[in-house]
């Protein structure tokens, strides 16, 4: 046992501190560039009528995922809006959403990069296994303390830990395409930003499309526990509902949840499955 208490705590909390004392210009530019895109994103589609909506959704959903998924899609908005979650759940959806664009922008180069040096692979790798790791809850805090309550430190949470998959999965898929191809490239006098977008990406393509999809599941379920900070939406549905012990309410609101997680799962993985089919043709 040592004979001393590692100030870790200490170091932490002094660490925070200094964060939002130097950079404080940057987290309010970027609590307002949030919540600017969650904005427009829930009053656009507030703007529409519901039934417009859902015909869209379900438009998409049969494109990319088949007519039995639509049904199930045109069946699980409906009774979302019949049961008055309806701006609930365009609210979660424009969180979620806003979470995953962010999401792509960071994700998709910083897999690329672990993909293409071993050395950055491997200084990113346990940080990767430490946020995954991490009780979700923890992500909360720092959340709190950089950008308040209300929807953005919710959207920055969902951000943070959805944000491993597509990392891992895009390092994952650019690293399985087969050297064949890219010495082909090579022997060609393909450039490395030519090697990147015409062989290696193309051909990672469906497994950096699972990663996105696991990167949706898991924003959905960060966005429920979101709620407790102010994030809004069918999560703070779920959350009054366990505080006022309201098993209705509560069942109602996790029920539309799953509605919105199956109508992305079905999305996603039914665009995965058409780029696989078109680069087998």
């Amino acid at each position: 046992m040592l004979p001393f208490r590692v100030p870790l705590k200490d170091w932490i909390t002094a660490g925070v501190n200094y964060l939002e004392t130097e950079f404080a210009v940057f987290f309010d530019g970027f609590s307002a560039f949030v919540y600017f895109m969650v904005d427009n994103l829930k009053n656009g589609m507030l703007f529409l009528h519901p039934l417009i909506l859902i015909l869209i959704i379900v438009a998409i959903t049969w494109y990319m995922a088949g007519w039995k998924n639509s049904i199930i899609a045109f069946l699980g908005l409906l009774l979302s809006e019949n049961i008055g979650l309806w701006e609930a759940f365009v609210e979660t959806l424009a969180l979620v959403l806003t979470a995953e664009i962010l999401v792509v922008i960071v994700g998709l180069p910083l897999g690329i990069w672990a993909a293409r040096s071993d050395r950055f692979n491997a200084v990113i790798r346990p940080i990767l296994d430490f946020m995954q790791t991490m009780p979700a809850f923890v992500y909360l805090i720092p959340a709190v303390m950089f950008f308040g309550l209300g929807l953005v430190p919710g959207v920055v949470a969902t951000f943070v830990f959805a944000l491993p998959p597509l990392i891992r999965l895009t390092n994952l898929g650019i690293r399985q395409v087969p050297k064949e191809l890219v010495e082909a490239a090579d022997a060609f006098g393909a450039t490395s930003m030519q090697k990147l977008m015409k062989v290696q990406i193309p051909v990672a393509k469906v497994t950096i499309l699972a990663g996105l999809n696991q990167s949706i599941m898991l924003g959905l379920s960060m966005v429920v526990i979101a709620a407790m900070i102010g994030a809004g939406g069918l999560g703070a549905d779920v959350l009054r509902g366990i505080q006022r012990l309201q098993v209705g309410q509560g069942f109602e609101a996790g029920l539309v949840v799953v509605i919105l997680a199956i109508i992305l799962d079905r999305i996603t993985a039914g665009f995965g499955a058409r780029k696989s089919l078109n680069s087998q043709q």
